[in-house]
């Protein structure tokens, strides 16, 4: 069955290397769910998942292939983190998609609040703290910090869009700015350009979801002065 180990590892030539196939259409996947995600679709779930799958085979490459890749715990450990979660997000736009007409979206997005906020920066904050010396005895990729908060704020992240949170966008913005170098380093050359890509993406999905919030209100019957039988919808 050579040929499957052939198809599993096919390399793309670029510049005297190559690019990993399944890193390329893993993160390909991965665009499009954002794209669903900007968009409010309850498919953006599942297609990520798929995209979660084939990248988990990257980042665990030299762990089961031999490749000559760093190990990325934490980039292995987000797919894992991507899937489950994303389990939770596709069961609730399901749920909150019910009731509204076939082609609505799934959720109207809100502010996280204060609670929801200092939730997000403080599990930032600390779960990197607590996770780079777990990440470091594992054997992971220097700056091992870098690959903990990666894998931190995308937890947070993919959370605040399944709570249908504007502020998620900005988590995936401190995300990009770290995974970059992070990943550009290690030799991950397609996922570094589409986490770039990304960075500039979720700075246009925030205003997306930023605008949604306010023309996406529900109506809400208001009594008027005049009397108990008028009402209207603001």
């Amino acid at each position: 069955m050579d040929w499957l180990v052939d198809a599993f590892n096919w390399t793309i030539p670029v510049a005297g290397g190559g690019l990993l196939m399944r890193e390329v259409l893993g993160n390909v996947f991965g665009l499009a769910s954002a794209l669903g995600g900007m968009a409010r679709k309850v498919w953006a779930w599942p297609v990520g998942i798929l995209g979660n799958l084939i990248l988990l085979t990257v980042f665990l490459a030299s762990l089961f292939t031999g490749a000559d890749h760093a190990t990325l715990l934490g980039q292995a450990g987000r797919q894992v983190m991507f899937i489950a979660v994303s389990v939770y997000g596709w069961v609730r736009w399901n749920e909150a998609r019910r009731g509204r007409s076939e082609h609505a979206t799934a959720i109207t997005p809100e502010w996280a609040g204060l609670g929801g906020r200092a939730f997000l920066v403080l599990g930032m904050l600390i779960g990197t703290l607590a996770l780079t010396p777990v990440f470091r005895a594992l054997g992971s990729w220097e700056p091992v910090w870098a690959d903990a908060w990666t894998f931190v704020g995308s937890l947070l992240a993919t959370y605040g869009m399944a709570r249908g949170w504007v502020e998620f966008w900005l988590v995936w913005v401190a995300v990009d700015v770290v995974g970059v170098p992070l990943l550009w380093s290690t030799g991950y050359y397609a996922s570094a350009v589409m986490y770039a890509f990304y960075g500039a993406f979720t700075l246009i999905g925030f205003f997306v979801w930023l605008r949604a919030k306010d023309r996406d209100k529900p109506a809400v019957e208001t009594l008027l002065p005049d009397g108990p039988e008028e009402h209207a919808a603001r």
